[in-house]
């Protein structure tokens, strides 16, 4: 996860590197300026289409979705990267707040996605071992199924990392959890399409075609409500991304607002989008849940000198964008003056998902890490 939000467009035209078609709110998997790292485009010609009803008018109340009640799970090393799910106890964790988050001295590890460079893409799998390895904050994206509800997903359509096809909100919420999230599961290498069939360690346990290896429930292998999220682990704060533009980011913003004021989470959430119209619909919902900048906002902040908006605390950023510098030692002046928290997310998972980057970016004074690694990044001392 994401995909907060940086000027980049706005860096582009001022270097002369846009592209000139104006889609700011492309966010699709092979776009550099997402929170997720790309390194092969997706052909989703070969994939299996599921039986699915077109729902194309999302419902803006919020669902109830039942908690899971599914055990975080243990895999075998000799077949999928394995760690210890944290065990349970009588007494109830303690949700951190976020104004305790930005008063540590220690680096955040924020998993995005739950650690979409070695698990599956934002399934409990992934978070489950992202809590394991010391993750401080759980990083994911919202939309809206057709059926209206809020579920953790980053593309708008299931090709992604499914054995489905097609867009989002063409599904219900009942339809789109039987879908495999893990068929295309390769540990340690996504979006990989080419690879033999065996190297796809996962594929096939969700729907039951393929016996689960020793301690893996297929329930962890699905795609998840943002309220099931919530639920499943009590003791993490969220950063959540928006997707989208238009009507339906703002439906989706719309019901985020509410289930976050409903769930009891307002001081453990950070929300963010590329969208400037979403980020100020969602700061009128919800104005005492912290927001990151939005596209326009950071353009004006870093180009112009403008102020960010009131209450501004973290601006979440790229290291680079293209050919053009997003880290620069002015940038860090900018961050110096407005008194912000700075999380990075890495944009090249090849070259920067790695201890060796991690540690670079902490060294110039990053805040968080939002790690496609988290199990790489630097414990605190």
């Amino acid at each position: 996860m994401r995909t907060p939000l940086f000027a980049l467009v706005a860096l582009l035209l001022v270097a002369g590197c846009a592209d000139g078609d104006g889609d700011a709110g492309d966010d699709a998997p092979t776009s550099t300026t997402d929170r997720t790292s790309v390194s092969t485009v997706i052909d989703s010609s070969s994939i299996p289409v599921p039986e699915t009803s077109d729902v194309s008018t999302p419902v803006t109340t919020t669902p109830t979705t039942p908690p899971v009640t599914t055990p975080p799970v243990t895999v075998p090393a000799t077949t999928v990267p394995s760690t210890t799910a944290p065990a349970t106890t009588a007494q109830a964790p303690v949700r951190p707040t976020i104004d305790e988050l930005l008063a540590r001295e220690d680096v955040l590890n924020i998993a995005h996605a739950g650690g979409d460079q070695i698990w599956p893409h934002s399934t409990f799998y992934a978070f489950d071992r992202a809590v394991e390895a010391g993750a401080d904050v759980l990083e994911m994206d919202v939309q809206l199924t057709g059926d209206g509800v809020l579920i953790v997903q980053h593309d708008d359509t299931v090709d992604g990392t499914t054995n489905g096809t097609g867009r989002v909100d063409s599904y219900t919420f009942e339809e789109i959890t039987a879908l495999d999230a893990a068929h295309w599961y390769a540990p340690g290498c996504w979006p990989c399409r080419d690879l033999p069939a065996e190297e796809y360690v996962l594929r096939g346990v969700r729907t039951g075609e393929v016996p689960a290896p020793e301690g893996v429930d297929p329930e962890t292998l699905r795609i998840v409500s943002f309220a099931e999220l919530v639920e499943r682990y009590p003791d993490m704060p969220l950063d959540v991304e928006i997707k989208g533009t238009g009507e339906a980011a703002a439906a989706a913003a719309r019901v985020l607002a509410a289930e976050i004021d409903e769930l009891g989470v307002t001081g453990h959430v950070v929300v963010v989008s590329f969208d400037d119209a979403t980020v100020e619909l969602f700061r009128s919902l919800a104005p005492d849940v912290d927001v990151s900048p939005g596209v326009g906002e950071m353009s004006a902040w870093l180009l112009e000198g403008a102020e960010l908006a009131s209450g501004a605390r973290i601006v979440q950023v790229p290291p680079m964008f293209g050919d053009v510098q997003v880290i620069t030692p002015e940038f860090w002046s900018a961050v110096e003056l407005a008194g912000v928290e700075v999380w990075v997310w890495p944009n090249d998972a090849a070259s920067q998902e790695n201890t060796e980057f991690y540690t670079e970016l902490v060294t110039q004074g990053a805040d968080g890490i939002i790690a496609g690694r988290p199990d790489l990044l630097p414990a605190a001392d």
